[in-house]
């Protein structure tokens, strides 16, 4: 799963292609497997409710699910990870956890610890110290907010970047917590790394204020409503709030963002989220609105047949469209048979658009996972052809205040520094007055683990001194 040592090694044996197309059934792992769910039944796995209360927190709870089937050292790891790295706390649903090592058979005391340590949602969803570099581990331009969303913000949660669209976040916690999240320094808990940030305002008058600011801003035309994750917010609180979106003439582009619908699939398929839905879309094309639903799975291993009836669902309520946006991550993903599998499991199983595939944001301890410009631009040459043209997904760059770039859009590249330059053809919200907005060029930084000696020598001049 690395870019590293995947495109060199392309295998043409089956199909004479580099990369051989294999339809694949979708299954839902045996969660039996591990000893905390062996008396776990199909009904109670199906619960929305039964998976938020038996979500694991800590490494206590992991320990009390997979037991000895993982070595004490692995345990320790991911202690240590959390005391002095993470930055965002443990929490994974069930369903999210039974994907990690789904086709290995446990034979006896640390027989998964192999299969944990190489698996890919475990790589980014139960970060361990040992991953994270030590030459390295954040970058020097790192930031919590790498992509100043709160610098656009225009009322709090409510970020203002390209003309005619909007971010609304709505609440700051999600049903699991990603380990590369681009919104680490508000959603979840605290960590001891980081000090969460925590909204002012009560939720009534936030979402309140971001209607009001719609209602004066005619030029926009697309919300995303976001957060966190909108499957956290109960479903008639959600449902009043696109409600009342819908009466706002100008807005006609609504996306609800939700790695749920992978991450916790037996929320969207309860009878009541499924009814609210269905209620605001038939408003929705009353009106001639568009209501899309966007998620985030990163590995094929994570697409199950609960996910793919969690899009049917959505379907069925009236939804236009449900669409991807993943994020390339070294151990991941970043690798065109892992990038590709994942796109048609996603299109075959489960009608799933593949979307975007981000680049992963600067923010703190993400050097691990995060690539160079120029290996995202040479993943995105070896996905093209293989699927349908409006299925094929773009790789973007999220620019700090510029926003999504295609990889192929760069300006200039010093590839031997690692630094990317940038331009942009609108102004964000906080340049209105800035006559350089459109001619200036914006910086982006490749990891520095990944540029030849030279590079990496300049950039260690550079920050002598500095912690890394």
């Amino acid at each position: 799963m690395s870019i590293e040592t995947s495109i060199g090694g392309l295998i043409e044996a089956e199909t004479g292609q580099p990369y051989p197309y294999r339809r694949v059934e979708l299954v839902e792992p045996d969660w039996t497997r591990f000893p905390g769910w062996r008396e776990v039944t199909a009904a109670q796995w199906s619960s929305a409710q039964w998976q938020r209360a038996h979500c694991v927190k800590n490494v206590a709870q992991l320990r009390e699910v997979v037991g000895d089937l993982v070595a004490d050292a692995f345990y320790a790891d991911l202690e240590r990870d959390q005391r002095e790295r993470a930055t965002m706390s443990m929490l994974l649903p069930p369903q999210m956890l039974n994907t990690i090592a789904p086709r290995d058979l446990p034979t006896g005391p640390g027989s998964l610890t192999e299969a944990f340590y190489a698996d890919p949602v475990r790589h980014y969803m139960l970060p361990v110290f040992s991953d994270r570099r030590t030459d390295w581990a954040s970058h020097p331009f790192a930031s919590r907010d790498s992509l100043h969303e709160h610098d656009m913000w225009q009322v709090e949660g409510l970020t203002h970047r390209y003309p005619t669209k909007v971010l609304a976040e709505l609440l700051s916690t999600c049903p699991q917590y990603c380990g590369h999240c681009t919104r680490m320094d508000l959603v979840g808990n605290s960590t001891p790394s980081v000090d969460k940030l925590r909204f002012d305002l009560k939720p009534v008058d936030r979402l309140d204020a971001m209607l009001d600011y719609l209602r004066r801003t005619p030029q926009v035309r697309d919300v995303v409503v976001s957060g966190g994750d909108v499957a956290n917010l109960p479903i008639a609180r959600l449902e009043d709030f696109l409600t009342r979106l819908l009466e706002i003439e100008n807005i006609r582009d609504i996306r609800l963002a939700t790695k749920a619908l992978m991450g916790l699939p037996q929320h969207w398929l309860q009878d009541d989220v499924r009814a609210g839905i269905e209620r605001v879309c038939r408003i929705a094309r009353a009106r001639g609105v568009s209501i899309a639903v966007h998620t985030h799975v990163n590995h094929a291993n994570s697409v199950t047949p609960l996910v793919a009836d969690a899009a049917r669902a959505m379907f069925d309520a009236g939804v236009r469209d449900v669409r991807n946006q993943g994020v390339l991550m070294n151990g991941v993903n970043a690798d065109p048979h892992a990038l590709l599998d994942l796109c048609f499991r996603l299109l075959d199983g489960a009608q799933i658009m593949p979307y975007y595939f981000y680049m992963c944001d600067m923010i703190p301890a993400s050097e691990h996972w995060r690539i160079s410009v120029a290996d995202a631009q040479r993943l995105q040459h070896h996905i093209m052809g293989y699927l349908p043209g409006f299925a094929t997904p773009r790789i973007v760059c999220d620019v700090p205040f510029v926003g999504k770039r295609w990889v192929h859009q760069v300006a200039d590249y010093d590839t031997e520094r690692g630094i990317s330059y940038w331009t942009k053809n609108y102004r964000t919200s906080i340049e209105a007055d800035d006559p350089e907005a459109l001619s200036r060029r914006y910086e982006y930084y490749d990891p520095i683990h990944t540029l030849p000696e030279a590079g990496r020598r300049w950039w260690a001049e550079r920050t002598a001194g500095a912690t890394v």
